[in-house]
């Protein structure tokens, strides 16, 4: 190959311009801008996601009380089989704390050892389709609470290691226990709260289950009532 004449880059100068004038062109019609991407709209199909805070939930109950059961059965779960995802639910109880670092429940010592051991479900399984189905099978059966046989069957019911929660409400010599419950109690005494079962929404009073009846309930007592209620906080939020 003959070498090439130095009159031959100049006279190829010119093409070359052009050519890089041409992919500049071309690179420019193609790709976007930062601005033009910021504002591109979304196309069908996508939807942009809002963040929403869940809404507080809590009921109020002792585990040896009917009206529990009843407000558990009746409004509780199945509200939560609609709601789960858009409420934060707590279980919390009702009782009296002592001057040597113990509670009073009304229904006896049986109570305060059904309370923790619903508690530790509570501590060890913070999933409610857990801790309350569990809290649930044992207040169907209220009157026979704590006895290990329905312990037991519950736990195994809703995937609960028994084992766990007898560590839990044994733990300390029974000190671990009795200090959730001590705590649990007094955040009920300080919502205002002396009814077994009071539902707090929004960590306001919703509605009262007591002496077998729906009481102070401005909602209405009903499970649609509840859901509508939580929707319309969910979204406000």
């Amino acid at each position: 190959m003959s070498p090439l004449r130095p009159g031959a880059v100049r006279r190829n100068r010119p093409l070359l311009a052009l050519l890089l004038v041409a992919i500049g062109l071309y690179t420019c019609f193609q790709f976007p801008s930062v601005a033009q991407l910021a504002t591109a709209p979304l196309r069908s199909g996508e939807a942009a996601q809002v963040i929403r805070a869940k809404v507080p939930l809590e009921a109020h109950i002792m585990s040896k009380c009917p009206d529990a059961r009843d407000c558990l059965r009746q409004l509780i779960l199945p509200a939560m089989q609609k709601v789960q995802d858009k409420v934060n639910f707590t279980l919390s109880y009702i009782g009296r704390p002592t001057e040597n670092d113990g509670v009073d429940c009304k229904h006896g010592p049986e109570e305060c050892l059904g309370n923790i051991i619903q508690l530790c479900a509570q501590e060890l399984y913070p999933d409610p389709k857990q801790f309350l189905g569990f809290t649930m099978c044992m207040e169907r059966d209220f009157r026979h609470i704590p006895q290990r046989s329905l312990v037991e069957d519950c736990a195994l019911e809703h995937a609960l290691d028994f084992a766990k929660l007898n560590e839990c409400a044994t733990k300390d010599d029974g000190g671990f226990g009795i200090g959730m419950l001590r705590e649990s109690v007094k955040r009920t005494s300080q919502a205002g709260v002396t009814r077994s079962c009071t539902v707090r929404l929004d960590d306001k009073i919703y509605c009262v289950r007591d002496d077998g009846e729906w009481k102070d309930c401005p909602a209405g007592p009903g499970v649609n009532d509840l859901i509508v209620s939580i929707e319309k906080l969910y979204l406000s939020s």
